[in-house]
């Protein structure tokens, strides 16, 4: 399937994607083969281990991989397309004088693992004539064999293919009757089975599980041809096949009557809002642009995280070693010895690969590194960054931040986004609490389309649903806003966010980074959140 027809279909716009690469076989639905069994997976590591030893490597890591997708895509009452792939293989790395080496075999032999083992170092020692110092690698203990699995209730791989399609054919079939003119609904699965050892000797086995049903309602009125949309209201989630569930323990029902969905999801419930909202948006005011209080739902504010806080203070962009896919960060390293005033003393910004849910948690990452929790902004001031363990040394840190990984076994793996949350209010605070004390302002909910400048400083960003506060109170809707933002403008405008009963994650299933390009999946959580006096600006067409 190509990029474009993907695109269509998704009616992805967030959180800076790229789209996966398909490489591997075609399997048929409902047809998975086994897993990869453990002597196997235990004998292809040491046939590397042993051959990067005999030719000089100082280090080694090895990574043998099974990586299951599943993408179904219907519109209306008409399945688009199944996508189902299996890859397998072996990735290794090395260090060998000083420099890195990696190299890829889809030939699950001891003999193909160890050829790419001497390839891996013939590339690692070329490199080092070129290299200007070596690698500083921090340590990381050795952890034995151990295990990590996300912790699901249903296998979504496992569920039959046609009840994902009868899930999705009646979503649509719902929002049809609520008065949408088209619905597009997708299911995207993807299972990462990855077995880890290194010669620092760890042996680490891992089942990583994740799951996102994205939808996009268009209504339209025919007599002057004009249109409007509004997407799903979920996150993808690190979770099984019972996120789908929609429980009712797990909702809560936002000031203006949306539903905000929790760790389970009402897909058919959100679709139906979504038609009658997509037909309330056709008669909605369009916003007077100026000044505003802002109130961000969390399934908004997290693309913004994600694209002012999680990619600025990812090391590799700071250090100018990464600017592809907008550039490079303006929170430079003597920020941070300075103590720099990133956001409002509310600010508290955490990485986090812990999270149960999120997608980014997993219990080690691709370096074989025990994964944490440690604060990137704290009350305000900015205090750390996300390194890998090659990058430790830069920071004065004596281990790896945990945030390395791959998507693929064929790709090296390099400095990865954790889940990167802003935290909840402490005080006891409501989101109508907090409505109910604006005078003048905008309440925001959902994703919408984005920009950002190449130093992550200046952005725009708009979303899916607009209210209009006065006084308190939310009057109407409104269309056609943008809010524009400096980052540490706008984050220092922060006066209040709602406790953690309010609190809940946004995802980037598809977040693109490095050339050549790599996805990874990563969570953001918050609270509802105020900013005030932010710039709004109308992006209504002026025709004629």
């Amino acid at each position: 399937m190509d990029r474009r027809r993907f695109l269509a279909a998704c009616g992805i716009g967030a959180g800076g994607v790229l789209l996966p690469g398909f490489a591997g076989r075609a399997i048929a639905a409902d047809q998975l083969g086994e897993p990869i069994e453990a002597a196997v997976k235990r004998r292809l590591a040491d046939a590397a281990l042993s051959a990067a030893k005999q030719g000089g490597a100082s280090y080694c890591d090895v990574r043998v991989g099974r990586y299951l997708r599943q993408f179904v895509m219907t519109r209306e009452a008409t399945v688009q397309n199944v996508v189902n792939t299996e890859s397998t293989g072996v990735g290794v790395r090395v260090i060998a004088d000083g420099a890195w080496g990696f190299a890829a075999t889809n030939a699950m032999t001891a003999e193909a693992v160890a050829e790419a083992t001497r390839l891996a170092l013939a590339i690692a020692k070329a490199n080092a004539r070129s290299q200007t110092s070596p690698v500083q690698l921090a340590p990381a203990k050795g952890v034995g064999e151990v295990s990590w699995r996300t912790p699901i209730v249903r296998n979504g791989m496992e569920v039959p293919l046609q009840e994902k399609v009868d899930l999705l054919l009646g979503v649509n079939a719902a929002a049809i009757t609520a008065g949408a003119s088209f619905v597009n609904s997708q299911l995207f699965l993807v299972n990462e089975q990855k077995y880890f050892a290194s010669s620092d000797g760890s042996y680490i086995d891992q089942d990583i599980h994740r799951i996102w049903a994205p939808f996009t309602v268009t209504a339209i009125d025919k007599a002057s041809g004009k249109f409007r949309t509004r997407d799903g209201l979920s996150a993808p989630m690190g979770l099984g096949y019972e996120y789908l569930a929609g429980r009712a323990m797990d909702k809560t029902t936002a000031p203006n009557g949306v539903v905000a969905y929790g760790k389970s999801y009402d897909m058919r419930e959100d679709a139906v809002a979504a038609a009658k909202q997509a037909r309330e948006k056709l008669t909605a005011a369009s916003v007077t642009p100026g000044r505003y209080d802002l109130v961000l739902d969390p399934n908004h504010l997290g693309l913004t995280i994600h694209e002012s806080v999680g990619h600025p203070l990812e090391l590799d962009r700071v250090l100018g070693y990464e600017a592809n896919y907008a550039g490079t960060s303006f929170a430079t390293l003597d920020k941070r010895a300075a103590g720099y005033r990133y956001g409002s003393d509310k600010v508290t910004v955490v990485a986090d690969k812990l999270q149960p849910g999120s997608l980014g948690a997993v219990g080690y990452d691709d370096e074989g590194v025990r994964t944490k929790r440690w604060n990137l902004i704290e009350d305000g001031k900015l205090v750390d960054f996300q390194a890998t363990r090659d990058q430790a040394h830069i920071l004065g840190k004596t281990e790896s931040d945990g945030c390395s990984y791959a998507d693929s076994w064929a790709n090296v793996q390099f400095q990865r986004m954790p889940n990167v949350s802003l935290q909840p209010g402490k005080a006891r605070l409501s989101v109508a609490d907090m409505i109910a004390g604006v005078d003048n302002g905008i309440y925001i909910m959902g994703r919408g389309s984005f920009s950002i400048d190449q130093q992550r400083y200046n952005a725009q960003f708009g979303g899916q649903l607009f209210y209009e506060i006065k006084k308190g109170k939310i009057t109407r809707p409104l269309a056609d806003v943008a809010y524009q933002m400096r980052t540490p403008e706008f984050w220092n405008a922060c006066t209040a966010t709602c406790d953690e009963r309010d609190y809940r994650l946004f995802g980037s299933f598809f977040d693109g980074k490095g050339q050549p390009g790599q996805v990874s999946a990563v969570s953001h959580g918050s609270a509802t959140t105020r900013f005030d006096g932010i710039n709004v600006i109308s992006t209504a067409r002026s025709l004629g």
